[in-house]
């Protein structure tokens, strides 16, 4: 005997537990079914445990998809400040911490206890764990098979996001759904993942790990520019940090990365200026715009005595060695992938997709939200704003 929904929403993550909220507070018959027994894992572990549920600034640009235009739609009509107001509804605390972050004050699961809380209130049927074998259409309605039973519905919300962070459940099932009823994908790829170098390449470096600093970091030309500014981590096998993560993003196979390991100084300028006045030695100069332990180890790995004297050196070779810092040019041979990444590139090609509710063209009834979609925010929040404006666009759809 199956069980019939106006609505089932497979994904009880952020985009899910929105969208199920806003079409059971609109009178609809919602099942959400998740086959993890732990809710939310995602939002849990967000922001180090206090989830970085928004970005106050969040606007189109601070999106990549391969159809740009697709996520002005639902970002305009559920804006950050609709779910402070929601968040100020449930008193939940929360403080701006760099760049229009927004973070909790308390934890991640007030966020997870305020979505769940909507749930109920829109009187919503929870199946987790729950399992789905095989999903069907029959007509006009979805058949879902799962170990606890069949469920049939009018309308099918795909919300289970995308491959990052495998250890708490991520999978590929939304790409199998949308196969499955011959919708189009755009080749999914780690997203905001530390940057990985040739072993050999990177051993000189490798006396760098846990150094950080801030840097501008760019990759791409013209409209597959990217740039931040941000500060950067030196790791064991590569680099990391958030100008990293957020590179990350923009990085093509092959591409090499600019890096200014000191962006308010023209180096080579400031040492041959230099030259005449400063007694000091290499590395105690170099101190004054870098951290002593990189500057030491940059002049090293660069064949540079640290104790040489600034006045001792020839020009061309002070050039070289400040374009080494202000345009440190690195081409990565790959990223530390899905078990690292924080969010999946590509995913449902939105040009199968309706901007206004998120539901396959060809296929009525059925939608995709959140991370499962072509829509990737910058590191900040806004990944967090596209689950939450998507869920609601399809909340109000279904």
């Amino acid at each position: 005997m199956s069980q019939h929904y106006d609505v089932a929403v497979i994904g009880a993550g952020a985009a899910g537990m929105m969208c199920a909220s806003v079409a059971g507070q609109r009178g609809k018959r919602v099942v959400l079914i998740d086959h993890a027994g732990k809710l939310a894992e995602k939002i849990r572990i967000s922001g180090g445990g206090r989830c970085n549920f928004t970005n106050i600034d969040a606007a189109p640009q601070n999106f990549l998809s391969q159809n740009p235009h697709f996520c002005k739609s639902a970002l305009s009509r559920y804006t950050p400040q609709d779910f402070l107001a929601l968040m100020k509804r449930y008193r939940i605390g929360y403080h701006e911490k760099h760049k229009g972050q927004l973070f909790c004050d308390n934890s991640a699961e007030d966020i997870i206890g305020m979505l769940k809380a909507e749930c109920n209130l829109g009187n919503v049927t929870w199946r987790m764990p729950c399992k789905v074998a095989v999903i069907g259409k029959d007509g006009e309605r979805f058949r879902i098979e799962t170990d606890s039973g069949t469920v049939t519905a009018d309308s099918l919300v795909m919300a289970t996001g995308g491959l990052s962070i495998p250890k708490i459940g991520a999978t590929d099932f939304a790409y199998r759904v949308a196969r499955q009823f011959e919708l189009k994908l755009v080749e999914p790829r780690p997203g905001l993942v530390p940057l990985t170098f040739d072993p050999a390449a990177w051993q000189p470096l490798v006396a760098l790990a846990g150094i950080a600093l801030p840097v501008e970091v760019e990759t791409g030309e013209k409209k597959n520019r990217g740039y931040f500014k941000e500060d950067l981590l030196f790791t064991h096998r590569g680099l990391s940090g958030p100008a990293i993560l957020q590179i990350s993003s923009f990085w093509q196979d092959g591409a090499a990365l600019t890096i200014n390991l000191a962006p308010e100084t023209d180096i080579a300028e400031a040492l041959i200026e230099g030259k005449s006045s400063s007694k000091k030695n290499l590395g105690n100069q170099l101190s004054q715009w870098l951290p002593s332990r990189l500057a030491e180890e940059w002049l090293l790995a660069n064949k540079l005595k640290p104790d040489a004297r600034v006045a001792d050196m020839q020009d061309k070779s002070l050039r070289q060695l400040g374009t080494s810092i202000n345009r440190w040019a690195i081409t990565p041979n790959g990223s530390e992938g899905y078990r690292k990444a924080e969010v999946t590139l590509g995913g449902i090609d939105t040009r199968e997709l309706s901007q206004q509710t998120m539901m396959a063209n060809k296929v009525p009834g059925l939608h995709f939200i959140g991370e499962a979609v072509d829509v990737t925010g910058w590191l900040g929040g806004y990944n967090f704003q596209w689950a939450w404006a998507s869920g609601v666009a399809a909340g109000q759809a279904v």
